[in-house]
Parts: structure tokens; C-alpha cells; sequence
């Protein structure tokens, strides 16, 4: 029964990750002396999450249309990102948004709480 679930859980995921691609919006648009501020703000950023996880991909589309080069890395079993997230950030939920400081690293959990915290220092 579980691997019923599993199976219907990610056509459904890769169903709305192929809606979300053909139905994105426009990019943010900036002159180019602002979007290579936003780069060097972002360069030190990366979203932890799971191609077809419906949280992850509201992330991901709000990330677009802010035109924010964040990298994604993917968290599923096996790969070293996975690993990274539960031994630096804690546990492994997605998305988390890592943000590298000099203070050190902060783990953003949650879609909401990651968009608004882009939302107010990009948007």
C-alpha cells in the first residue's frame, strides 16, 4: 500500500512541477547594475529541497519571479545535500533555505517564512 501512495504522491508532484514550468511568469526585471547586486546577495544562498514536494516547488516559482539565482540542491535519499541538511541544518525538511554568513549559517525552514524573508530583502 505504501508503495501505492509513494507512486501517486510523485506522479502528482511531477503533474504540478510540469504546470508550474509552463505557467511561470515573468522574471523581476532590474537594470543590470541591480541584478548583479542581487547575484552577489544570492551567491552565498541555496534551497535544499525535492523536485516534486508541492512546498518546494512554491518556493522555487517565488524565486523566479523575484529573478533570484539561488542555488537549488536536491535532497533526496543517497545524495550528499541530503546528508548536509540533517547534519548542519538539523533534520531533513524541505525546503530549507541556507544562508552562509559570516556569523554562520542560518537554516530557513518552511516556504511561507522562506518567501517572506526574500520577499522583504529583494522584492
Amino acid at each position: 500500500m505504501s508503495f501505492i501512495l509513494k507512486l501517486v504522491r510523485n506522479v502528482l508532484g511531477y503533474i504540478i512541477a510540469t504546470l508550474d514550468w509552463l505557467t511561470r511568469g515573468k522574471k523581476q526585471q532590474r537594470s543590470s547594475e541591480q541584478q548583479a547586486f542581487v547575484e552577489a546577495q544570492t551567491s552565498n544562498m541555496a534551497l535544499y529541497q525535492f523536485f516534486a514536494c508541492p512546498f518546494c516547488i512554491k518556493t522555487r516559482r517565488a524565486i523566479h519571479k523575484m529573478n533570484l539565482p539561488i542555488e537549488t540542491r536536491n535532497a533526496t535519499v543517497g545524495s550528499v545535500y541530503r546528508q548536509e541538511l540533517e547534519q548542519q541544518g538539523g533534520e531533513i525538511q524541505v525546503p530549507c533555505l541556507r544562508i552562509q554568513t559570516v556569523k554562520g549559517d542560518e537554516w530557513l525552514y518552511e516556504s511561507s517564512e522562506i518567501i517572506a524573508y526574500l520577499q522583504q530583502r529583494f522584492a
